[in-house]
């Protein structure tokens, strides 16, 4: 073993980035849950509060492409304090928000400095670990991609009931001062690139087409996939993404290097970890809505429920990373992505009936699975990336997950509720009942009926009422259990790629820079 492989980590650089890479993903999930007091605050409707997560999302997309020329440009170090210190003062004005408009106005400053602290943070370990063990560093940083969504419901939803909602806001705000303490004095700058080509047109084009794409995902269901709103929105996104791949190209300095997909195994790891984000936030998605809109739960009770999974995830990360600095990608991946899809399958069973205990044993056994694949498939890919291409690598790789992740979201709303309408008529046409059932709901309907003052003309109502409101429910049990199927299916396609990564990961030294000057 090497000098390099067996010396001790400093873990100093890496406690930086995994604190403010964890405060913007937790911060993308922590306000969900407040929704419905923002509506009662400011007096605002569905569509319109939903525009606080909304925009949120949305500038995530926009601003991550141009996160590997700026850290190239300015330096990683300088990007990353200045990308947290506009987070930090954006989480501040949104604490302070005094209408919606503000509220809204300030998510979209958060979003810029979380939406760059994310490539960032990976870009800057790479530039301070060896490819030997980059396996444990980004297991160990990969902790707040699976925790952050998973704790953001359950955080924000204590902090609303026990404080306030401005407190979900504010909590960023110490920490985020400390964290830019600490980045001061534990990071080095890395070298600046300069005499470089900006690319406007990559830029615009990248905006507008993500900006345009990233907002008929969110609102597709909403409006109708094939109204004009949404189709206008998608031919723009068309139009605008088909002039960033032209341009980025052919563009001497791109801001989303595609060059880089000539790689074989960063693009099957890119694919690999594109469908993983689309599974994990399509349950993150769907678990909460089965627990709490069909089966009545609390808020607190789903995130009891769920944190298992998050937490067996987060454990497991290290682990993976550790595994796949000695054995490389292979084994490792595919024993997660099998467990992800079995678990993710046997998930579709999930009825009223099920135990809360049983229901948490399969979403933390499925979080061993993420946990075992997630990061180290996203590793074997940046492992065969040169030095001087980190940082496009990792916003290209953070804009195509950010993009999956928006598209599990819709793809799985939209399948429940196709499945549901399908369900909702089976059950309709099939619901009978024999004589002696008949009689028992009669008679029980009559005593409801009568102790509640409404008289026998009631019954036939009641029952009708009653009998729809379980047909309902089963209905949605059944078509959230095919979207499981459904990513569980996906999955598969997943580990029968993961068969093509190689059986060790490539640890390239840095590649020379380029004729642009370099200034330390």
């Amino acid at each position: 073993m090497s000098q390099e492989s067996s010396a001790p980590l400093d873990y100093s650089i890496l406690l930086v980035i995994i604190i403010g890479s964890f405060m913007a993903m937790l911060d993308g999930t922590i306000v969900n849950v407040t929704l419905p007091r923002l509506m009662a605050v400011f007096g605002a409707s569905p569509d319109r509060i939903q525009w606080v997560v909304t925009i949120y999302m949305l500038t995530l997309g926009i601003v991550m492409p141009v996160s590997g020329y700026l850290g190239d440009t300015f330096g990683y170090k300088r990007l990353y304090m200045a990308s947290l210190a506009v987070f930090v003062a954006g989480s501040a004005l949104c604490g302070l928000a005094w209408n919606l408009d503000a509220l809204i106005g300030a998510r979209v400053l958060q979003a810029v400095g979380g939406g760059i602290m994310q490539p960032v943070g990976m870009a800057m370990l790479y530039h301070n670990y060896p490819r030997s063990r980059m396996g444990m560093v980004l297991g160990l940083w990969g902790i707040s991609a699976m925790l952050a969504p998973a704790v953001g419901p359950t955080l924000g939803g204590y902090l609303v009931d026990s404080v306030s909602w401005r407190v979900i806001f504010y909590l960023n705000l110490p920490i985020g001062v400390v964290n830019l303490f600490l980045a001061s004095v534990i990071l080095d700058e890395t070298e600046r690139l300069v005499g470089k080509h900006f690319d406007l047109v990559g830029l615009v084009s990248a905006s507008v087409g993500l900006f345009c794409l990233l907002l008929a995902l969110s609102q597709g269901n909403q409006h109708g996939w094939s109204s004009p709103y949404i189709v206008s929105l998608l031919a723009v996104s068309g139009v605008s993404l088909a002039v960033l791949a032209v341009n980025e190209w052919f563009h001497p300095e791109p801001i989303l290097d595609l060059s880089l997909l000539k790689n074989s195994l960063f693009t099957i790891s890119l694919v690999i970890g594109s469908i993983l984000a689309i599974g994990m936030f399509g349950v993150i998605f769907l678990v909460p809505l089965l627990l709490q809109s069909v089966f009545g739960l609390r808020a607190m009770t789903t995130g009891l429920i769920m944190f298992p999974a998050a937490l067996a995830s987060g454990l497991m990360m290290p682990l993976s990373g550790k595994m796949f600095d000695r054995y490389g990608p292979r084994g490792v991946v595919l024993t997660g992505l099998a467990v992800v899809v079995w678990t993710t399958y046997m998930m579709a069973d999930f009825n009223q009936m099920t135990p809360y205990l049983v229901m948490s044993a399969w979403l933390a056994l499925r979080g061993i699975g993420m946990g075992l694949s997630f990061m180290p498939v996203n590793t074997a890919g940046m492992n065969t990336v040169p030095l001087r291409l980190v940082g496009r690598a990792s916003a290209l790789s953070n804009v195509v997950r950010q993009v999956a992740s928006s598209l599990g979201v819709a793809m799985f709303t939209s399948i429940m509720q196709h499945r549901h309408a399908f369900h909702l008529a089976n059950l309709a046409a099939s619901a009978k009942l024999d004589n002696s059932q008949g009689e028992a709901l009669a008679s029980a309907l009559q005593g409801i009926a009568t102790a509640s003052g409404m008289g026998a003309a009631a019954v036939p109502l009641l029952g009708g009422n009653i009998l729809y409101s379980m047909a309902v429910r089963e209905a949605m049990v059944n078509a959230i259990a095919d979207c499981f199927i459904v990513s569980a299916a996906l999955c598969t396609v997943a580990l029968v790629l993961a068969l093509r990564l190689k059986r060790s990961a490539p640890h390239l030294e840095p590649a020379s820079l380029p004729a642009a000057a370099v200034e330390a």
